[in-house]
């Protein structure tokens, strides 16, 4: 992974730690780290490489309760929002290319307080 890849990833981990609370047990890192194997589909499309499709499953596996889905959700609207070489489109739609339903789209738009 390049170095500007890094330092975007640290950055993000940093904000998704100040914007994450409450209750939650999953935490922005959990989620970051869930994610890093997506990053060049998010990017560039192409093929989803198959520890992208494992790190959602665990992600959605874990968050059990709302707190845990409010607060996936919004250190993914922080990621899609801080990381600019993100393409929305792609990575809204990876849920669903891993055969995974999450109840609000990936987009720096979305109420997380409405997830359930």
């Amino acid at each position: 992974m390049g170095g500007s890849v890094v330092v975007k990833l640290a950055c993000v981990l940093v904000i998704c730690m100040v914007v994450a609370g409450g209750e939650a047990a999953i935490t922005c890192e959990q989620v970051v780290s869930a994610l890093t194997p997506c990053l060049s589909y998010m990017e560039n499309g192409g093929a989803v490489p198959p520890g992208c499709c494992k790190g959602i499953k665990a992600l959605n596996s874990a968050a059990k309760t709302t707190a845990d889905r409010q607060a996936a959700c919004n250190c993914l609207k922080t990621l899609s929002k801080s990381y600019k070489g993100l393409n929305l489109g792609l990575a809204s739609g990876l849920p669903g290319k891993c055969g995974v339903s999450i109840p609000y789209k990936i987009s720096p738009s979305t109420d997380c307080t409405k997830v359930t």
